[in-house]
């Protein structure tokens, strides 16, 4: 009888022991897994990187180029002033 207890006991804790060892490798594969599905969903996600925006012209250069224009004769008043508005805008 005493050897049919202490083989139970092993065999018990033999299976434990596997049991436990599958069950830590399946997390970390089931990790990785979710690891590397996050890092192709955040990879498409992403948007292409684009060009940065120019940056805006000083408001006042803006004015004395166009006041340029006009004085050259290449503007009349009435363009100058529709300019001049959107400049201020």
């Amino acid at each position: 009888m005493a050897r049919v207890g202490v083989a139970a006991g092993t065999w018990t804790a033999v299976s434990n022991r596997v049991s436990r060892r599958q069950a830590n490798r399946w997390a970390s594969q089931d990790e990785q897994q979710y690891y590397e599905q996050q890092g192709r969903a955040q990879a498409q996600a992403a948007p292409a990187p684009s060009a940065p925006p120019a940056p805006p012209r000083d408001t006042v250069q803006q004015l004395k180029d166009l006041a340029d224009l006009k004085a050259q004769g290449i503007l009349t008043e009435e363009e100058f002033a529709a300019q001049k508005a959107k400049i201020l805008a």
